[in-house]
């Protein structure tokens, strides 16, 4: 699902900036059939492709002065939505991801379990449904933060999603491992970063 390693080191021009970045921080798009930009998240569809930073602002740029079509020296139409799309694409990703990495054992679930996770210091993330009740939540982030590399905070799903992806019932705390399938899972979060907040802004507020 993710990219390998040698793709993340590879660099690429943002059209937008004219800056040279690694891949890790660009969005891939390609030319559909009829001419539309098709966003590539998983860097695997053909045609040329057409790089663009990681972020709301980049995209919408893009989309709205027309330089995918500068870019590609043809005719292309961008959605003006084009970031929305984006930022569906890989939540849905990540979603998958999560699904994979419980497959290969390297997420655990329940409180207690994730709990152990993060005092162990074994967590790379804290995966936590958006619409769980706070209090759960206070005790793992309070035991996180303080290890010397507290996982990083994730609230994107609802429960209901987290059950789909993991095949779970209930599912409100989950830890995802640190290793090799967190380390392809960042690429995806740290892109995701740049259209959305990773958690609910209240969570800030939060004890």
């Amino acid at each position: 699902m993710a990219a390998t390693l040698a793709q993340e080191a590879r660099e690429r021009r943002d059209i937008v900036s004219g800056e040279v970045m690694a891949e890790a921080r660009l969005i891939r798009f390609v030319a559909g059939p009829d001419l539309s930009v098709i966003p590539d998240i998983a860097r695997k569809l053909p045609g040329r492709g057409l790089w663009v930073a990681a972020d709301r602002a980049s995209v919408g740029a893009a989309a709205r002065k027309g330089l995918f079509a500068r870019a590609a020296r043809t005719r292309l139409m961008a959605r003006p939505d084009l970031a929305d799309q984006v930022e569906a694409l890989l939540l849905r990703r990540l979603l998958a991801g999560l699904g994979l990495a419980r497959k290969a054992g390297a997420l655990t679930s329940g409180f207690e379990k994730v709990l152990a996770a993060v005092l162990a210091d074994r967590a790379a993330f804290l995966v936590e449904a958006a619409d769980g009740a706070a209090d759960g939540r206070r005790k793992l982030v309070a035991a996180a933060r303080r290890n010397p590399r507290p996982p990083s905070l994730i609230g994107l799903f609802a429960s209901a999603e987290l059950d789909l992806a993991l095949g779970a019932e209930n599912v409100i705390h989950t830890a995802f491992l640190a290793g090799r399938s967190a380390d392809r899972w960042t690429s995806d979060v740290e892109r995701l970063s740049g259209f959305r907040p990773l958690f609910p802004e209240s969570w800030r507020e939060e004890p």
